[in-house]
């Protein structure tokens, strides 16, 4: 079997980047490494003028190349690691450079306020984007063009970006997971003690007065209302009744300033409660379902699979597949397994996985009530 090359990245350091969002993203790679017991990354740390670039804490770490001495060739992205002070922190030399890469035809990627950059290089119109809540805002403001979400991370096609903190290590376990499989990326995350891996579909938590200021009271008085109410849900008119407004004046409320009809804002937050619990609890799907005020079990998996474009049992199995299935998967990736072991494994893992989804799904296998 001939041996492929490490897939490398390069990670250009901008004035006061975020220490933790950058080392998550590293640490992902590296624990890939550990765990696989191969080489399947190589990364590079640059700078614009190859001097040691201070992050936001402080702290420096050492560049190991120049960014004019970057090989293109080969190279899987280079990630423009951001930070505080962002609209400050480049030149027109930087933005150059972001060009180049891009004509070059290679992935490019940011972590935290990274995206700034890739905006003003014009790197990002028509690209689904996000950044640090704090900066999403101007964000939206200045770069009209660029489709902000206020989601962990955005995987666009050849660009990526990530919102900060932590949600560097999600991001990169999700292009592990896609290189070499869910199990090895599974298998870092535990290593990092993580709940789980987050996905796109995973938002920031940014307070709703910072989107709207305290310009708004009725309509974030209805929004704590509905968040408060989400097992037993409050019919519109009642909604409207209690935050002191029409029912016709909270629905241009919400169209103005959330770009949606209430019904189905309170449905978002409804399914967005729902994947928490599925994902973080033990909880039967029928539980989860009236947890979060739908009718019936058939109702919620339908609702859930048209905003997240995945059921509800799949989700939950792919997510928690099981710590047998897990072993059985490790010793499946060892090279020194011959094919004849890996074939007996094969079959010890699909007994295994279906085992795990029977018992998972138990709960589910009953006459469900009628929508």
């Amino acid at each position: 079997m001939s041996e492929k090359k490490p897939i490398r990245y390069a990670f250009l350091q901008i004035p006061n980047y975020s220490m933790v969002t950058f080392s998550s993203a590293v640490a992902s790679l590296r624990g890939a490494n550990y765990i696989s017991k191969e080489t399947l990354y190589e990364w590079e740390v640059v700078s614009m003028d190859g001097a040691p670039v201070t992050a936001s804490v402080g702290f420096e770490v050492t560049p190991t190349i120049h960014v004019n001495d970057l090989n293109l060739n080969g190279l899987e992205a280079i990630i423009v690691c951001g930070g505080t002070y962002i609209d400050r922190a480049y030149d027109k030399s930087t933005l150059s450079f972001l060009r180049k890469v891009a004509n070059a035809k290679i992935n490019i990627g940011s972590t935290c306020t990274g995206s700034y950059l890739l905006a003003a290089a014009g790197l990002l119109d028509g690209y689904k984007s996000t950044i640090h809540w704090e900066n999403l805002a101007s964000m939206r403001e200045e770069f009209p063009n660029v489709l902000m979400s206020s989601n962990l991370f955005a995987i666009d096609r050849d660009r990526f970006t990530c919102s900060g903190g932590n949600s560097s290590l999600d991001m990169m376990l999700q292009f592990v997971s896609n290189h070499h499989g869910p199990e090895l990326a599974a298998a870092v995350s535990e290593m990092f003690i993580m709940e789980r891996i987050r996905d796109h579909h995973d938002t920031q938590r940014i307070p709703l007065r910072l989107h709207l200021g305290n310009s708004q009271p009725k309509l974030i008085e209805a929004v704590a209302l509905m968040e408060a109410n989400l097992e037993e849900t409050i019919s519109l008119d009642d909604l409207a009744h209690y935050v002191g407004v029409s029912r016709r004046q909270l629905e241009r409320l919400f169209q103005k300033h959330l770009k949606c009809v209430p019904s189905r804002y309170y449905l978002e937050l409804r399914l967005n409660r729902a994947r928490q619990l599925l994902l973080q609890t033990n909880l039967s799907i029928i539980d989860v379902s009236l947890a979060c005020g739908f009718v019936s079990a058939p109702h919620f998996s339908k609702c859930y699979r048209d905003f997240f474009g995945i059921p509800p049992r799949e989700e939950r199995r792919r997510f928690s597949p099981g710590q047998s299935v897990r072993a059985a998967e490790e010793s499946l990736n060892k090279s020194n397994q011959s094919h004849a072991e890996k074939l007996a494994l094969e079959g010890i893992l699909e007994k295994a996985e279906e085992g795990i989804n029977q018992s998972m799904n138990a709960d589910t296998q009953g006459t469900l009530p009628d929508q």
